[in-house]
C-alpha cells in the first residue's frame, strides 16, 4: 500500500460523480483551494487502484502520499488539521463536540434518507420522500438562527449539507416546497464560488 500511495506526488481524491459524501470532501477542497488529482470512479466501475489502497473499495479515499484515507469524516478532519487556512471546524472543545454532532446527525438522518430513497423501489419511493422531506422541515428553525449551520462561519457542518440541498429537485423535493429558512439558506450555499467550482458535470445535471 506504502509503495502505491508513494508513487503519488499529488493529493488524489477518488470520488464519484454524484456521491454526496464525494461531493463534501470536493466542496472542502474547493473552500480551502487545495491543488487535488480527483480520480472519479462512475458507478458499477471499478478501480484496481483504488482496491489496491481501501480494503472497502469504497468512496471517497483521499491519498496524501503515504497516507490513505477512507470515511467521509475521517478525511474533512483530516483536511482541516492539514490544511489550517481557512479554518471549518471551532477551536472551543464543546463547540467542536456540537459540531460533530451536527454531522453525525447529517449522516444518520439525511445521508441514510438519499441512501433509502436510491435502495426504494418504486412503491417505497413516496414513504421514504415523505420521511426525509418530514426530517428536513422539522430542522427548518435551526437554519434562521445563524449565517450558516449553527455557526457565524463556514465549517465542515456546511460542507456535509450542501451536497444534500443540491440533491434534494432530483429526489423529487423542490426547494420551493420547503421552509423559507431553509431555501434561502441553499441559495446562499449555492452561490459560494467554492461550490460551484465543486460540481461535476452530472452533479450540475441535476438542477
Amino acid at each position: 500500500m506504502a509503495l502505491i500511495a508513494n508513487r503519488r506526488s499529488v493529493m488524489t481524491l477518488f470520488s464519484a460523480p454524484t456521491c454526496p459524501r464525494c461531493h463534501s470532501v470536493r466542496i472542502v477542497l474547493a473552500e480551502k483551494d487545495i491543488t487535488v488529482d480527483i480520480h472519479h470512479i462512475a458507478a458499477g466501475d471499478q478501480s484496481e487502484d483504488l482496491s489496491d489502497l481501501n480494503p472497502y473499495d469504497s468512496v471517497p479515499t483521499l491519498v496524501d502520499r503515504e497516507l490513505v484515507l477512507y470515511g467521509t469524516q475521517v478525511i474533512h478532519e483530516y483536511l482541516d488539521e492539514r490544511f489550517p487556512h481557512p479554518p471549518l471546524m471551532p477551536v472551543d472543545p464543546v463547540a467542536r463536540a456540537t459540531a460533530r454532532l451536527a454531522l453525525y446527525r447529517v449522516e444518520m438522518d439525511w445521508y441514510r434518507s438519499l441512501d433509502n430513497l436510491d435502495a426504494a423501489s418504486d412503491k417505497q419511493t413516496p414513504k421514504a420522500r415523505k420521511i426525509f422531506h418530514e426530517s428536513l422541515v422539522a430542522a427548518s428553525e435551526v437554519f434562521a438562527i445563524k449565517p450558516y449551520f449553527l455557526s457565524d462561519e463556514f465549517s465542515l457542518v456546511d460542507a456535509a449539507i450542501m451536497p444534500v440541498m443540491w440533491r434534494l429537485p432530483y429526489y423529487g423535493i423542490p426547494l420551493e416546497k420547503l421552509p423559507a429558512p431553509i431555501r434561502d439558506y441553499a441559495r446562499r450555499m449555492f452561490a459560494r464560488p467554492a461550490f460551484r467550482r465543486s460540481l461535476t458535470e452530472a452533479e450540475k445535471e441535476m438542477h
